[in-house]
């Protein structure tokens, strides 16, 4: 027999390496893309299908179930996943990189989604009920921390190889305050190369169409194709009756109407010049973007990229640098341009990425355990494949309570889905409005730190809990914790305070009881996926989650802007009733999750 492992020694590794490759999809794309000089509309349209993988995953869970063992789908899913960065890399210096990182992404995608189910599914196979429970929480925190390094460490490495492949880094520092904006170039490069630096410019038009007309003209940035949207001449029927309802709902469940002062953001136009003619007469590439401060201070366009050449080289590329109207006090905040070159630098990171892969799946090869209840579907053809297919559905929508369960999917989350949706705009709408005025820099902090110190703390704690008593034991509990903390919201549109501590302290609540309190959730679909293809029909609800998230969320923000943020927050405080009443309806073993003797 086997000796069993010690779970630290590979679920750390292992849901890393189910985070890693959904945030290079997802996120450092868009990045990448977006220093290569791929223009917005392409990047929104092409990396937005490659969402798609995991919303259709449930419906090849199946296969995962039947062929191999959920162990050989996750070990070769990895080493797909390192070839696959592995072609990303290796396109990128190509002239047609855009359709081959674009396929190979999609790749990344397809496997990763895979491995998602089998990796989710090999968990369940490879702990008893107590086991999954204690661990839990440590699954969901280093995804989490999978999550960071992928946009943080990954973009990082790419800036520093920028950073010393091209014409030295420049800075622009921007100070500012209620009345007045200062820009400086505060590290020019030296005077035997070409250099950048930033100049202030006064022009009667400062607005961001204006800028984005220049630099097209003068050649620094592409023209974009513009979406030609369809306006409808009259409304029809269907508008007409949903402007109705919209009417009565605000006249019924509406706040009054407050008076509103419009806070314009004070803006600067910056201009960008380049010393001299760029040498070889190549084209140099100027990447710009938030480097240190106080983010109350941005950029129109977030990250511009300009592209200087021997025809426009002698001309200024415009800037629009734009302050938060709420912002008081004097502030500061630096913005790097980095030159470098950046086809190589992505290549540098994608080739991390796949030998850190090719390393993961070495190492999982090795160390994970091989459950014995963890082997292939017996006499597998295609004729069995398709009727196992169906078998799949049919058995998991056939389980005693499973419309309950299925209820309890798409609905235990619905105050969260609509919340998570219009938290940041309440707090960087002004008071006036409705919201709690906060600058960028400080919601930054409020959600990216506190925020996630609370639900890291949470998600773990909620694991011992439930590994201490088992699920059904702390289901209500944990649906408190869930829901209750809301009501901070409530009191934040309420009172409307202005202390930073207040409002830390209520998110960091908030935040806390998410995590405590979706630790419930996890652990009833997989106790709800016990059983036959349970690796498929873990899958499946996952898919019932990701829906649960989706249509509430949907409509969030337009019955915000009907009713106002008051009553918003009230009725996400009244849909906790319907988690509570479909929370009740559950059957659950009350010896799931405890430690057996």
């Amino acid at each position: 027999m086997e000796k069993k492992r010690n779970p630290w020694s590979w679920i750390p590794s292992l849901y890393m390496a189910e985070g890693l490759p959904y945030v290079a999809v997802m996120t450092i794309s868009v990045i990448m893309y977006k220093r290569l000089g791929i223009s917005n509309t392409d990047i929104a349209f092409y990396t937005g299908w490659l969402y798609l993988p995991w919303v259709i995953k449930p419906f090849w869970s199946p296969f995962v179930d039947l062929i191999r063992t959920k162990r050989w789908w996750t070990v070769t899913m990895q080493f797909l996943i390192a070839i696959a960065f592995a072609c990303i890399a290796f396109s990128l210096p190509t002239s047609f990189f855009f359709q081959f990182t674009l396929a190979a992404f999609w790749l990344v995608a397809f496997t990763s989604a895979t491995h998602d189910i089998a990796a989710d599914g090999y968990y369940m196979h490879a702990l008893d009920d107590h086991e999954q429970s204690l661990y839990v929480g440590i699954r969901s925190t280093f995804y989490r921390v999978a999550t960071v390094a992928g946009q943080g460490l990954l973009v990082i490495l790419a800036g520093v190889i920028e950073m010393n492949s091209g014409l030295e880094p420049v800075q622009m520092e921007v100070k500012a305050n209620e009345h007045h904006i200062e820009v400086n170039t505060v590290s020019p490069a030296s005077a035997n190369t070409p250099y950048f630096y930033f100049t202030s410019m006064e022009s009667e038009s400062s607005s961001a169409s204006y800028v984005k007309q220049k630099n097209e003209e003068n050649g620094f940035v592409k023209k974009e194709v513009e979406l030609a949207a369809k306006e409808k001449e009259t409304p029809g029927w269907l508008d007409q009756e949903l402007a109705l309802f919209t009417g009565w709902v605000r006249e019924t469940f509406g706040e009054e109407p407050r008076e509103v002062s419009a806070l314009a953001p004070r803006q600067q136009m910056v201009g960008v010049t380049l010393s001299e003619r760029p040498h070889n007469e190549e084209p140099v590439i100027l990447n710009i973007a938030f480097k240190n401060g106080d983010q109350s201070i941005s950029l129109d366009g977030k990250s511009p990229r300009f592209e200087f050449t021997k025809d426009n080289w002698d001309k200024q590329a415009l800037l629009l640098v734009s302050v938060d109207p709420k912002l008081k006090g004097e502030t500061v905040a630096t913005f790097e341009g980095l030159s470098g070159n950046i086809p190589f630098a992505w290549l540098v990171v994608f080739v991390v990425m796949s030998v850190l892969f090719f390393l993961a799946a070495v190492y999982h090869q090795f160390i994970l355990p091989k459950p014995q209840s963890d082997h292939p579907a017996q006499g597998v053809t295609a004729r069995t494949i398709a009727r196992e297919f169906m078998e799949t559905f049919r058995t998991f929508f056939t389980k005693k309570n499973a419309v309950i369960a299925i209820l309890f999917m798409l609905l235990y989350r619905l105050p969260e889905a609509q919340l998570v949706k219009l938290i940041t705009p309440f707090m960087l709408d002004p008071v006036e409005k409705g919201g709690l005025g906060l600058t960028t820099g400080e919601v930054g902090f409020v959600y990216g730190t506190v925020g996630i110190i609370g639900l890291t703390i949470g998600g773990i704690l909620g694991g011992m809990a439930a590994a201490h008593g088992g699920l059904k034991r702390w289901l209500w509990p944990m649906v408190c914790a869930i829901t209750l903390p809301d009501l901070v919201y409530v009191y934040l549109s309420y009172v409307q305070p202005s202390s930073m501590f207040i409002i830390n302290a209520c998110v960091f609540i908030e935040q806390f009881g998410y995590g405590f309190g979706f630790t419930a959730y996890m652990l009833y679909l997989i106790y709800f996926s016990e059983g036959a293809h349970k690796t498929a029909h873990y899958a499946i609800c996952t898919g019932f989650m990701a829906l649960g998230m989706m249509l509430p969320g949907m409509a969030a923000g337009w019955l915000q802007e009907t009713i106002g943020y008051r009553h918003f927050f009230v009725w996400t405080i009244l849909c906790c009733l319907i988690t509570f009443i479909i929370t009740a309806f559950l059957k659950i073993d009350p010896q799931f999750g405890k430690k057996t003797k």
